[in-house]
């Protein structure tokens, strides 16, 4: 009996000792199963596209958004993502090209915990969002956001209405404008210039740019016509074109975008106006395949990144793989792959998406080679992105990458490097 009960105690043992580390091991496979499933079900880092989706401008606002949405998973998320394995996250919202409803898309996003928040058409809509964004950051320090303007181009964004939450990725107006007139300039045959464009601030800032940079660079040149009209509004633009032609302009410089540019560009062309017309916008989504054979030589455009010819091979690989996802799109908006480059980089070297300080700290000041073939600064004292800037000429000719599917593309004709990279500014920086 003795015996018995020695080997009953020492299986007792045995089987409780062995319990206990089973138990452990349970405990640790849970644990386990918990971490792996929080690392793959960690949430992304969403960026708010705050654009039009619908209306006049919606053709504009969706490319845009295609080439976020590319960007983000070609750039970061197919490279491993960012901080270990997060990924990027486009998220739309539909402002309507208003920026009241742009306010509301803004509130809409932050309440969903988004930090970033991406917009350009439409610096009226800018101006809206810049101010509420400074304004929920004094409020709400723990929910802040930065502002990623990607084509807003009104110069008080980076002037007396500049703010630390905000930064700009595409050259201002004035920028563009000096480099565009220094081409202008050259031409000793230009006698007279037609300032037509979108009654808003965008459009006032284009129009004062050009006057006061051809004041400055050709004093001989006379400025025939310089109006404004109302911006997605008109459905005919045969009366402004009539006016162009019998001001005998020649050479007509132009801030339209989107429908407004399709509409003036192709009334331009049907009323018989046959001189060069100078724009901002008047390539992609559309316009270009509207426009054709009938604007080849003849409408010029001021842009940033290498597209005919291409910047770098690794541009190449990225706009031939995008033309696989989406066979009706462009690449007409190639700042867009530079927003998404310097920010998953700013974050990195901040260590954190969730501190937007931190990160903003790192994109002031930030020297990035664009793909696209250029350098680029995010200037620290009014957060304004420096780079080269192009004017190419509407054509089929030497055209690698055309738009629309139409055969016709934009070919650079000259490159003004680093452009306005002392330019003054009224920016008053306030950091937090």
């Amino acid at each position: 009996d003795a015996g018995f009960t020695g080997w009953m105690r020492h299986e007792i043992v045995f089987w409780e000792e062995n319990m206990k580390k089973m138990v452990k091991l349970g405990v640790v496979s849970t644990l386990s199963l918990v971490i792996g499933a929080s690392a793959a079900f960690a949430e992304n880092i969403k960026i708010a596209f705050i654009d039009p989706l619908s209306g006049p401008f919606a053709s504009t606002g969706t490319n845009g958004l295609h080439q976020f949405e590319f960007a983000a998973d070609h750039m970061v998320n197919e490279k491993g993502g960012v901080l270990g394995g997060t990924n990027f996250e486009i998220v739309a919202f539909d402002n309507k090209i208003s920026p009241k409803e742009s306010l509301i898309q803004l509130q809409v996003a932050i309440d969903q915990g988004i930090r970033y928040i991406a917009q350009g058409n439409s610096s009226g809509v800018a101006n809206a969002l810049t101010e509420a964004i400074a304004k929920h950051n004094r409020r709400n320090p723990d929910s802040r956001v930065l502002f990623l303007n990607y084509a807003a181009v009104d110069p008080a964004l980076t002037n007396d209405k500049c703010n630390f939450w905000h930064f700009r990725f595409d050259a201002n107006a004035d920028i563009k404008m000096d480099a565009l007139t220094d081409v202008m300039s050259a031409d000793e045959s230009l006698k007279k210039v037609y300032v037509i464009g979108q009654d808003y601030s965008f459009g006032k800032a284009v129009a004062a740019a050009a006057v006061a940079n051809l004041a400055e660079k050709r004093p001989d040149v006379e400025i025939v016509g310089n109006e404004l009209h109302p911006i997605g509004k008109v459905k005919d633009f045969t009366p402004y074109s009539r006016k162009i032609v019998a001001s005998e302009a020649d050479a007509v410089i132009t801030g339209n975008w989107g429908a407004d540019m399709l509409g003036l560009g192709k009334s331009l062309i049907e009323n018989g106006y046959d001189g060069p017309i100078f724009t901002y916008y008047a390539a992609g989504s559309g316009i270009t395949a509207a426009f054709g054979d009938t604007a080849k030589g003849r409408i010029r455009l001021i842009s940033q990144g290498d597209i005919n010819p291409i910047g770098s091979d690794t541009a190449r690989e990225t706009y031939n793989a995008f033309k696989v996802k989406y066979p009706d799109g462009n690449i007409d908006q190639s700042r867009i792959f530079n927003v998404i480059g310097m920010l998953s980089t700013a974050i990195e070297a901040a260590g954190t998406a969730d501190d937007v300080v931190a990160v903003a700290s790192q994109l002031e000041g930030m020297e990035y080679d664009s793909m696209w073939g250029t350098k680029l600064f995010m200037r620290p004292q009014d957060h304004q992105i420096i780079q080269n800037l192009n004017v190419g000429v509407h054509t089929n000719d030497d055209v690698e990458f055309d738009y629309d599917n139409s055969g016709y593309g934009i070919v650079t004709e000259s490159t003004v490097e680093m452009a306005s990279m002392d330019s003054p500014t009224t920016c008053k920086m306030k950091r937090p």
